[in-house]
């Protein structure tokens, strides 16, 4: 089977596709109701003009260059150009907060951001005023600041049309290798702080190149088409989305957004779908409200096929069941498959983690279904199911090619291999704490069975992974809450889930007053019903949601019946929250505010 050639770096790559697929369609974006592609090329004169621009402007090898935009093609454009020029990418969320920028762009030293709009920019720029280092601000779409002060401002168009691109002296010049860095990917750690993980160019192309294989051996190496809608400022998204497809020669559609996701999917016709577990809940609530609405045989035969999937997972389908696979399989498979555009090869879920029953249900309605495991600490793919090794929906698979992984005593998964970081930028304490003798410590507990798959059985870690992917680091959040008057205690709850919420521990003094100030009895059980009071307490909470970027912002919070204490065993000695004590406590109350 096709194999990824050894590329030395990511440019490389990109540029060798250019050079074989030429003039054929690779960036699509809907414009005037219409997809509109740009081509190989096209894409690649301009990454060129744009790699020419980076260097006129003052930029030098190493220097960092954020970027902050939604998915669209210039963000892979600015992406390959910064890298073309010797710079190193620093992609950032657009739902960042001011604070968030000013973070990353101090602990990077970031010389110049690229941003796509203006809106962006206004959450921007009084960071970069801050900053120590960053002094040119490029614009995707037009800038309009009155003045600039200490920044330079750029026009994305101008700065391209000035330049006469030489894709083959740019690519010529692309002479870094697998060990030097690629980009910088900020992701929360457990103390609240971003950390920049390093991300060198031979870390993404091992996960190119696993992924390849699969494809490859298990559905085939065609021509690929993707939709991205995945933040391409997350690591899934950036080695998943945009290197695989480019890797693979494929074609990336950029989707309009999530509410016209569906849509979108059955108008590109992917054959390639990456995807966190949360969109599979939301189709899955989608389609059986649609099959339950069509009303007729629909209903029984979802019942049957799901019956019918759990059977075929396990390796348990008797011969009597055979002819209503066969029905399912002419009836109402294909109605879904078509929903999903009717050629796609597999879906692959990754970010956090699946709901084994969610894999049923897809398998059943015969798509393929294909849980992965990573951390952006990891290029960030470690392993993923593949039908060659066997699906099975309560593991993440094998570990790609070339990847080793073992368990360490305490049942830590240790990873080693090219996929691996060098470390966090500026960071070594955190560095040493989880590197240690070239094997990354997951900070996941988990198994290997019997066939080399992977099993997650716990988190090591107190850090959230929501339903979309994205880290939120739990004691920042609680730090901030519990310097309000208001909060004596909180912990926070949503790992993969869509929101976080809160439970809450009122301040006992604070609550004395209130009750005084509002004729009520200070019964702190009785006041825990009380709406007013609540209101009083999502006050303080609301206050603390302005500090946080989006996905960090609490939706809705329950009051706790008792203060976290050592004697009630809901605090340690050193006054630390035991949260699987907490959440066995009131586990089915937080739960429910996730309903309705």
């Amino acid at each position: 089977m096709r194999r990824l050639e050894p590329f030395p770096n990511l440019v490389t790559m990109f540029f060798t596709r250019a050079g074989q697929k030429g003039d054929a369609p690779f960036l699509w974006r809907k414009l005037d109701g219409r997809w509109q592609p740009l081509s190989w090329r096209a894409v690649a004169e301009q990454v060129s003009a744009l790699a020419q621009a980076l260097r006129r402007i003052g930029l030098t090898p190493g220097d960092r260059v954020m970027l902050v935009s939604e998915n669209r093609p210039e963000w892979c454009i600015a992406d390959l150009a910064i890298m073309a020029a010797g710079c190193v990418t620093v992609p950032t969320y657009t739902t960042n907060t001011e604070r968030d920028h000013a973070h990353i762009l101090e602990n990077s030293g970031a010389r110049a951001v690229i941003v796509s709009t203006d809106k962006l920019a206004r959450t921007l720029l009084p960071a970069m005023l801050r900053s120590s280092q960053a002094a040119a601000l490029i614009g995707i779409e037009p800038l309009r600041f009155a003045q600039s002060g200490s920044v330079d401002f750029h026009d994305w168009h101008r700065l391209i049309a000035a330049e006469t691109p030489d894709v083959a002296a740019t690519a010529g010049a692309a002479n870094f290798g697998r060990d030097d860095l690629a980009c910088i990917i900020y992701t929360s750690g457990t103390g609240g702080a971003p950390r920049g993980v390093c991300q060198h160019h031979g870390a993404i192309l091992h996960n190119v190149a696993g992924c390849t294989a699969i494809i490859s051996d298990d559905f085939g190496w065609d021509d690929e088409v993707f939709l991205s809608f995945l933040p391409l400022s997350h690591a899934y998204e950036h080695s998943g989305g945009q290197h695989f497809p480019i890797g693979l020669g494929g074609q990336i559609y950029y989707a309009e957004g999530l509410d016209k996701l569906a849509a979108n999917i059955e108008e590109v016709r992917p054959t390639i779908m990456v995807v966190v577990p949360r969109l599979f809940e939301v189709l899955r609530q989608r389609m059986v409200k649609a099959i339950e609405r069509q009303g007729g045989l629909g209903p029984a035969l979802l019942r049957r096929a799901l019956a019918l999937g759990g059977k075929d997972l396990a390796g348990r389908m008797p011969l009597w069941d055979r002819p209503m696979d066969f029905f399912i399989g002419r009836t109402l498979r294909p109605k879904v498959q078509k929903r999903f555009g009717g050629r796609i090869k597999a879906l692959v879920s990754g970010g956090a983690p699946l709901n084994p029953d969610i894999g049923v249900f897809f398998h059943a309605l015969g798509l393929t279904l294909l849980q992965g495991y990573g951390q952006t600490e990891a290029g960030p793919v470690i392993s993923c199911n593949r039908p060659a090794a066997g699906l099975k929906m309560d593991t993440v698979g094998p570990p790609l090619p070339d990847t080793e992984v073992r368990i360490a005593d305490d049942g830590e998964i240790l990873v080693r291999g090219e996929l691996v970081m060098h470390g966090y930028w500026r960071n070594p304490a955190e560095t040493d704490r989880v590197l240690i003798d070239g094997w990354l410590h997951t900070g996941d507990i988990g198994e290997l069975d019997a066939a080399g798959r992977i099993r997650i059985t716990d988190r090591k870690k107190d850090l959230i992974i929501n339903d979309k992917g994205d880290n939120v680091a739990p004691q920042k959040v609680e730090g901030i809450l519990t310097l309000q008057p208001e909060v004596l205690q909180a912990m926070i709850y949503g790992d993969r889930r869509p929101y976080i919420v809160a439970l809450i521990v009122p301040d006992p003094e604070w609550t004395a007053e209130w009750a005084i100030a509002n004729d009520y009895r200070c019964d702190f059980r009785a006041l825990a019903d009380n709406p007013q009071y609540r209101a009083a307490v999502m006050a303080a909470v609301d206050r603390v949601n302005q500090e946080l970027s989006v996905v960090e912002k609490i939706r809705r919070i329950i009051i706790a019946d008792e203060p976290f204490t050592v004697e009630n065993a809901q605090m340690t000695p050193s006054m630390k929250v035991r949260r699987h004590i907490l959440r066995d406590v009131y586990g089915a109350r937080l739960d429910a505010l996730y309903k309705g």
